[in-house]
């Protein structure tokens, strides 16, 4: 206990009274199993849109690379930490999204919220004058970290509204400085997809920068996985690992000269210690399987639009998704709670996600979907959250 203490109890108070508080809640987890208390649970809560995470081979190859390199990497990629086996996955990844080059993160996070700072720079440095940055409203926290580290301030534009954003555009058109856009091809709280065609095309009308957040496309959606960007002209695609592909840590891929600039500026890969053997095995086998799993994402995209199907028949709001990520709308941030606990009850996992996550007004419950998810599953969950829906007062 420390004199601050009444101080955070009294902050914790009123996050709670707003129904507002995070809590951390263990799980037990087998390869093929998730676990409460020891019974087995469904669960539509994880990213693990493939259930790679799982997979015999990620496994395999973890525990393989461990036991012949170590557990750890042991420095930073520019100390001593950088092994022929993060040039070995970096090579396998460039060639898997069709660039030049790839450069390994320890998470998307610490990708975005490194790399924007270090790209902004090189635009003060080269043009002498303030990049102008053009955001998504709904761009993860990471990327509006990523500005807020180097003292950017956004120019957003509406949600997926790119006649706004070609409105602000020509707005700022005799502004000096460069310009860059950010976005993400899937958005993670909502399940939509942005039109990376158009982005492209009105990135180069405007000479601006590109900057493509795959996390939640990659290994979905695209030809054989390969996300949203495949085929198009994107300056800078970041992805990760964490999610469909199973494992853990996040990447960017883009040019060679891309690349070197970011080895030498970016604080997140200059100052961390680089990925550890036994995550670089699970990136190296989970790249090895992706292409070949088309059944599974065709089976995904199939439950996701049956489940959406299902929810809208009952007059549940599930926004503009159109992926394997489903949010059923609520808007009051206690009644999503009290959903949630509902099919909890009852085996079924799911997330509330509140403000600040999501604007105010549109808590939610953020059901993801997996390959492993059978049809009956979905039918189970679409189902309990209809009852449960029912069951809440609005």
């Amino acid at each position: 206990m420390t004199r601050f203490d009444p101080l955070l109890r009294q902050a914790l108070d009123s996050l709670e009274a707003r129904a507002l508080r995070r809590r951390l809640r263990s799980l037990q987890r087998t390869p093929d199993q998730v676990l409460r208390n020891g019974q087995a649970i469904l669960d539509f809560s994880s990213n693990d849109y493939l259930g790679l995470s799982g997979h015999e081979l990620l496994r395999t190859r973890a525990a393989d690379w461990a036991m012949r390199h170590g557990t750890g990497a042991r420095a930073s990629r520019l100390v001593s930490g950088t092994l022929d086996l993060h040039e070995q996955v970096e090579t396998r990844l460039a060639r898997f999204k069709g660039t030049e080059a790839a450069l390994l993160f320890a998470s998307g996070w610490q990708a975005n919220a490194s790399v924007l700072p270090a790209l902004f720079r090189l635009a003060k440095e080269q043009t002498g004058e303030i990049p102008l940055v053009f955001c998504d409203k709904l761009n993860h926290a990471s990327m509006h970290q990523g500005c807020a580290a180097s003292g950017i301030k956004q120019i957003r534009f509406r949600h997926n509204d790119l006649g706004h954003l070609e409105t602000l555009l020509k707005r700022h058109a005799d502004l000096p400085g460069m310009r860059f856009i950010l976005t993400e091809s899937v958005f993670s709280m909502d399940g939509d997809t942005a039109d990376i065609a158009a982005l492209s095309a009105l990135a180069k009308r405007y000479d601006a920068f590109f900057y493509l957040d795959e996390a939640h496309a990659t290994g979905v959606l695209g030809p054989q996985g390969r996300g949203l960007s495949h085929g198009h002209e994107v300056d800078l695609v970041m992805g990760t690992f964490s999610k469909a592909l199973g494992g853990m840590g996040a990447y960017i891929v883009g040019s060679r000269a891309l690349c070197d600039w970011l080895i030498t500026t970016s604080s997140g890969f200059i100052y961390s210690t680089a990925p550890s053997p036994p995550m670089l095995g699970a990136m190296d086998a989970a790249l090895e399987l992706v292409p070949g799993l088309d059944p599974q994402r065709q089976a995904l995209q199939q439950n996701a639009l049956r489940l959406r199907e299902r929810l809208n028949s009952a007059g549940i709001d599930t926004g503009l998704s159109t992926t394997q990520i489903v949010p059923v709308i609520l808007g009051d941030e206690t009644a999503t709670l009290a959903v949630a606990s509902r099919l909890e009850q009852q085996g079924l996992l799911t997330i509330a996600i509140r403000p600040p996550t999501v604007p105010p007004g549109s808590a939610r419950l953020r059901l993801a979907l997996s390959a492993t998810h059978d049809c009956a599953a979905v039918e189970r969950l679409a189902e309990a959250v209809i009852a449960a829906r029912q069951q809440i007062p609005a």
